[in-house]
C-alpha cells in the first residue's frame, strides 16, 4: 500500500522501547533480506541456472518430453502445491500488525502479574482483527463481529487474550458453539450467501435461542460495521480472574478502546466497498502505521471482588451478559499502540495462533461455561492448522525462555541436548518452578456441586439486557438497528423464519417490532410479549466515543480537480490536510497531469474519479476554478461523488466556484451555502465563495465554533458524520 504523504516520512520499523523490541529481534533470526546480490537456491542450498524451463529433450526443432528426475522443477511444484493450510473455520479473513503495551497504573491491587503490576516495562504485541463468519477471500466490510485478538509476549511468558469488539457471545453454553457457526455460515446446500448473516438458518437460530437475543442486537447495530479496525472497542466476553499477593481473587473483563473514538460506516458504504475495495480494512491499518499515524488504545479492566459474585441480577459469568458500566466502572491502566506491520502476512498473520488458555501467573480462569470450552477448543484447532509443534513458529514463541520435556511431533524445530527427557531424572535437571520462582500456581477455589447438563437460575433470563441495549442507543443508532434488522430478514424468504422474529423482538421492544414487521412483511405484534424496563446504562452507545481529542489524523480526504483547477485553494487545503496528518487523495477527471488556472501549477492524481469512489474517502473538498468546476458540473460521476458523500454523511468542503457546483449537486433548499466570503456551515457542507490569500490557513486549530473555513471543515471531519442531516432527513432526498 504506497503512502499518499510524501512530505512525512515513513515509519518502517518503530523504536519500541527497552524490552519493547524483545520480539522484533526474536523475528529477526528467522528474517531473510532479498537482494540483488543474493542468487536462487532449492532449499537445500544448491545453486539454481533457471526458474524458467523444467529439464526436458530438446533439440533445434522440437521440444520433447519433461524429466521425472529434474529435483529443482519438482521441489518448485512440490512446495506450490503445499503452500495452503486450513483455514481458520472462523476469524479466517484477518489482518495483523505488531505493537507494544504500556501500564501507567500498577493494578496490584487486584493482581501480582507483573504485565498489570510493573509500570516500568513495554511488552510487545502482535494483534490480529478478523471477521467471524467469512472465507479468506470475502470482503472486510461485511456485517460480522469483529475479532480482536492480542498477543502480549510478557518475561513470563505469553498472555493471549482473545477478544471481539462486541462485548457478549451468542450462546451460553460452549457445546453450542458448532451450532450457532453452522447456522451463520453459508447454508450446507449451496453454500450461499458468504460472509453475512442475511439468511434463513441464522435467524431460525436466533429465534431458538433466547439467549442469542442480546447479541445479536449489537451485530445488528453500527457495532457490525465498523469504519476501521483502528475505531473499533474490544472486548474480552470471557470473565477470567486476577489473583493478588495476597492471594485474593477478582473476576475481571478486558476492554480496549480507541484513541480515534469508536466509530462505523454507513450500511449503504459498507456494501458499496465489499465490491469496490474488498480489502478496505486491512488497508486502512497498513497504512495508517506506514504513514507514522500509529492507533492506540486504552487498556481497561473491570473488577468485581469474589464476594460480589452474587449480588447482581444477572449471573456475571454469563457470557451473553455485559456487567453495565454503572454497576462495574472501567478502570483503564494502561495503553497499548501498533507501531510496526508485518513483514510477511503468511508467516506472521496467518500462522499466528491464539488461546484463551495462555495465561500467566497472577491471571486465572472462572467458571465461564464458554470460557471453558474456548480454552479446550483453541489449542485443539492450533493442531489442525499448524500441527503439535505450532508453538514453536516464530510468531508464535515466547521471548522468555522455554524448556521442558516435550518432543517429536512433525516440524519439530528444537533441538535439546542432554541424555533425559524426562522428570523425574537423577540429574535433577529441569525442575518444575515454585511460586516463588515464577510458577503457575492456580487458585485453590473450594467447589461442591452435583454432576448434571443445566445451568443456574439467572442464565436462564435473556432478554433483560438486550433492552437495556436498545434504550441506549441514540435515535440515530435506534434507526440503523431498524433498518439492519429490515435487510437481514428481507433477505430471509421462509415466512416462519422473519414473522417468528417479529415476536422475538416485541421481547425487546413493541414499536421496534411493529416497525420491523411493516418493513419485512410480518404480522406486526399488537403488544410486547414483555414489558421494556426502560433502564439505560453508559458505554453502550457509540456516541459516548468520539475520541480523545478532535482530530482528523489518518482519515481520508479527497481533493476533486480538473484542468484549470484554483492552485491556490488546492495549495493550501493540501498542507492543511497534511499537517493535520490526513490522507489527501487527489481525485481528478483523468490521472495524467492536471494543470491550474492560468497555468500557475499542475498535480498529477492519485486517481481518477472512476478509479476512485467517495465511499473510500472520509471527506471531500472541491477548490475553485472556472474551467476546472465547468468540467466537473458536466460529469456526472463528479456530481454522484457529492451527492453520494452527502448521503454517506461526510463533510463537504467547497471554495469560489465550486460553491455553486456543490449547492447544485445537492440541491435541497435546506442546505445553505456561502454567498460571500463568510464561511458557511450547513449540515457539514462547508463554503466560502471568496477566497482572499490568507483566507485557508495551513496551520488549524480544531475547535469546536471556529471562525475559518479550515477550522469548520476539520471539526465536522472530526466529527466522523453530521447526523444532523440523517435525523432531519435529507440524506434520503438526495439519490445516490
Amino acid at each position: 500500500m504506497a503512502s499518499y504523504l510524501p512530505s512525512m516520512e515513513k515509519v518502517q520499523h518503530a523504536v519500541l522501547g527497552p524490552r519493547g523490541g524483545d520480539k522484533v529481534a526474536d523475528l529477526q533470526k528467522e528474517t531473510k533480506e532479498m537482494s540483488d546480490k543474493a542468487r536462487l537456491t532449492t532449499d537445500y542450498g544448491v545453486k539454481q541456472t533457471s526458474a524458467d524451463d523444467w529439464l526436458k529433450i530438446v533439440n533445434n526443432d522440437k521440444t520433447g518430453p519433461m524429466l521425472l528426475e529434474d529435483p529443482f522443477a519438482r521441489e518448485r511444484i512440490h512446495r506450490f502445491d503445499h503452500e495452503r493450510i486450513p483455514e481458520r473455520v472462523v476469524h479466517a479473513r484477518g489482518s495483523g500488525a505488531f505493537g507494544k503495551f504500556k501500564l501507567f497504573e500498577s493494578a496490584e491491587d487486584v493482581t501480582f502479574a507483573p504485565i498489570l503490576t510493573d509500570t516500568s516495562r513495554e511488552t510487545p504485541i502482535f494483534i490480529r482483527f478478523s471477521t467471524v463468519l467469512g472465507s479468506r477471500g470475502s470482503a472486510d466490510t461485511v456485517r460480522d463481529v469483529r475479532g480482536f485478538a492480542i498477543k502480549f509476549y510478557t518475561q513470563e511468558g505469553n498472555w493471549d487474550i482473545v477478544a471481539n469488539n462486541i462485548p457478549v457471545f451468542f450462546i451460553q453454553d460452549a457445546i453450542k458453539f458448532p451450532d450457532v457457526i453452522h447456522a451463520g455460515k453459508p447454508e450446507p446446500h449451496n453454500e450461499v450467501p458468504q460472509a453475512q448473516t442475511a439468511h434463513n438458518n441464522f435467524w431460525d437460530f436466533q429465534y431458538n435461542h433466547t439467549e442469542a437475543t442480546h447479541m445479536f442486537m449489537w451485530a445488528m447495530s453500527d457495532r457490525g460495521i465498523p469504519r476501521s479496525y483502528r475505531m473499533m472497542q474490544g472486548f474480552g466476553v470471557n470473565t477470567f480472574t486476577l489473583i493478588n499477593a495476597k492471594g485474593e481473587r477478582h473476576f475481571v473483563k478486558f476492554i480496549f478502546t480507541p484513541e480515534l473514538g469508536v466509530h462505523s460506516l454507513i450500511w449503504d458504504e459498507a456494501l458499496k466497498l465489499a465490491g469496490q475495495d474488498p480489502d478496505f480494512h486491512r488497508k486502512d491499518l497498513w497504512e495508517a502505521i506506514e504513514n507514522g499515524v500509529f492507533p492506540k488504545w486504552k487498556f481497561g479492566i473491570q473488577v468485581i471482588p469474589e464476594a460480589d459474585e452474587h449480588k447482581f441480577d444477572f449471573d456475571i459469568l454469563d457470557a451473553t451478559k455485559i456487567w453495565p458500566e454503572d454497576l462495574v466502572p472501567v478502570r483503564y491502566i494502561g495503553e497499548f499502540e501498533l507501531n510496526r506491520n508485518p513483514d510477511e502476512f503468511f508467516p506472521q498473520t496467518e500462522q499466528v495462533a491464539f488461546c484463551t488458555s495462555h495465561i500467566v501467573p497472577g491471571i486465572g480462569f472462572s467458571d465461564d461455561p464458554l470460557l471453558q470450552g474456548r480454552n479446550f477448543s483453541y489449542f485443539d484447532t492450533q493442531l489442525s492448522r499448524l500441527g503439535i509443534n505450532w508453538q514453536e513458529l516464530p510468531i508464535n514463541r515466547p521471548v522468555c525462555p522455554v524448556m521442558n520435556f516435550n518432543r517429536d511431533g512433525a516440524m519439530r524445530h528444537t533441538i535439546t541436548k542432554g541424555t533425559v527427557n524426562y522428570w523425574p531424572n537423577r540429574f535433577e535437571k529441569v525442575k518444575p518452578a515454585t511460586h516463588e520462582e515464577g510458577g503457575y500456581v492456580e487458585y485453590a477455589e473450594k467447589v461442591a456441586g452435583i454432576k448434571a447438563r443445566a445451568r443456574s437460575a439467572k442464565f436462564k433470563e435473556h432478554f433483560a439486557q438486550a433492552q437495556l441495549f436498545w434504550n441506549s442507543m441514540s435515535a440515530v443508532e435506534k434507526n440503523h438497528i431498524i433498518n439492519a434488522l429490515g435487510f437481514e430478514l428481507d433477505h430471509c424468504e421462509d415466512p416462519v423464519v422473519y414473522e417468528r422474529m417479529v415476536t422475538r423482538l416485541a421481547d425487546i421492544d413493541l414499536g421496534l417490532a411493529q416497525t420491523v414487521a411493516e418493513m419485512v412483511g410480518g404480522e406486526p405484534p399488537k403488544e410486547a410479549s414483555r414489558p421494556n424496563h426502560g433502564r439505560k446504562a453508559p458505554g453502550l452507545s457509540q456516541t459516548e466515543f468520539p475520541g480523545s481529542k478532535p482530530t482528523i489524523a489518518s482519515r481520508r480526504i479527497a481533493i476533486l480537480v480538473a484542468d484549470g483547477y484554483d492552485q491556490v485553494a488546492y495549495s493550501a487545503a493540501y498542507a492543511a490536510i497534511s499537517a493535520g496528518l490526513a490522507i489527501p487523495l487527489v481525485i481528478g477527471t483523468k490521472r495524467s497531469k492536471i494543470v491550474a488556472a492560468g497555468g500557475a501549477g499542475s498535480t498529477t492524481p492519485h486517481h481518477h474519479l472512476e478509479g476512485f469512489r467517495s465511499t473510500m474517502v472520509d471527506a471531500i473538498f472541491i477548490p475553485g476554478g472556472v474551467d476546472s468546476i465547468r468540467a466537473l458540473s458536466k460529469n456526472g460521476r463528479a456530481l454522484h461523488w457529492i451527492r453520494e458523500a452527502f448521503g454517506h454523511l461526510k463533510a463537504i468542503g467547497a471554495t469560489g466556484e465550486a460553491v455553486d457546483f456543490v449547492n447544485k449537486a445537492i440541491g435541497l433548499p435546506a442546505v445553505s451555502v456561502s454567498e460571500s466570503a463568510e464561511v458557511q456551515d450547513s449540515y457539514g457542507v462547508v463554503t466560502m465563495r471568496e477566497t482572499k490569500p490568507g483566507s485557508l490557513s495551513e496551520a488549524v486549530d480544531i475547535v469546536k465554533g471556529g471562525a475559518g473555513f479550515m477550522e469548520k471543515f476539520f471539526h465536522n471531519i472530526a466529527q466522523h458524520r453530521c447526523w444532523a442531516r440523517e435525523l432531519d432527513g435529507l440524506h434520503s432526498q438526495v439519490a445516490y
